[in-house]
């Protein structure tokens, strides 16, 4: 097979893996002579508790203002972390940042950013939610359209020699 790849979906939680699965991106992104996407999704089911919240006390929390906080503080992270780490790279790499249910919002930005390949970590933030619900990452694996990357910590999967 011979599929040429024209974008990479890499995304990223700021969890402890994000920094491998940029440098993992980028690293495939320099092999295949394309642009990544950096991607990150707001979890729906934060605004969903918020919302609830803030129906006993509206006057002192606006969701909409908290997404738009949101989506500005993700933004400056992902901009922080590729001018801290990817500095000479960086120009192969655009950002964007969703509200949805993370699985589901990677799966839809496949198709609407005609995406090629997707890297992203086997864990991230949500260990609790992983055990209650499955993890993101596992739904992506599942239903992805394209070949999906999974990057783990070394350390816990050595080699055997």
């Amino acid at each position: 097979m011979n599929k040429k790849i024209n974008k990479i979906l890499a995304c990223v939680d700021f969890s402890d893996y994000s920094l491998a699965v940029l440098e993992y991106a980028l690293e495939l992104a320099d092999m295949a002579h394309t642009q990544i996407l950096v991607y990150n999704v707001i979890n729906q089911r934060d605004i969903n508790m918020l919302e609830t919240v803030s129906r006993y006390v509206p006057d002192k929390i606006q969701v909409e203002t908290y997404i738009k906080d949101m989506k500005k503080e993700r933004v400056t992270k992902i901009r922080m972390m590729l001018k801290e780490h990817f500095f000479d790279t960086k120009s192969q790499m655009n950002f964007k940042v969703d509200v949805g249910i993370p699985s589901e919002a990677i799966l839809r930005t496949i198709e609407t950013e005609a995406i090629d390949l997707v890297v992203m970590a086997n864990k991230g933030r949500g260990n609790l939610s992983r055990f209650l619900f499955g993890s993101s990452a596992e739904k992506v694996f599942r239903h992805s359209p394209v070949p999906v990357v999974s990057v783990r910590e070394s350390k816990n999967f050595k080699r055997e020699k």
